[in-house]
């Protein structure tokens, strides 16, 4: 992990961005943490990084936790039945496109 200043990232940005791609960069301000850059490779990379960091995911996640630590979760097997049921009802059929030649 590199560490930096905001004016040493803000002097020389370019090149802190291609560090990120191979480690996080912090990015400090008076020694103290204020952002970090971190590289991506593709959009899955980036959605897991901003899902990670997503308060009301998170807490959605929590009370899924709560209720499965009580005993009112459901068996693994089972949550990827419904999630199989719920996705096979719900996306729409796709239908073939016509086109009409013309001559």
């Amino acid at each position: 992990m590199k560490v930096a200043s905001e004016a040493e990232v803000a002097a020389a940005f370019s090149d802190y961005v291609k560090a990120a791609k191979k480690e996080p960069v912090v990015v400090t301000n008076k020694g103290q943490p204020i952002a970090v850059l971190f590289g991506t490779e593709d959009e899955d990379d980036l959605e897991r990084l901003l899902m990670g960091h997503s308060s009301k995911l998170q807490s959605i996640l929590e009370a899924a936790r709560k209720r499965f630590r009580k005993g009112r979760g459901i068996p693994h097997e089972a949550f990827w039945k419904e999630v199989e049921v719920e996705h096979a009802t719900s996306v729409p059929k796709r239908k073939r496109s016509r086109t009409r030649r013309s001559g």
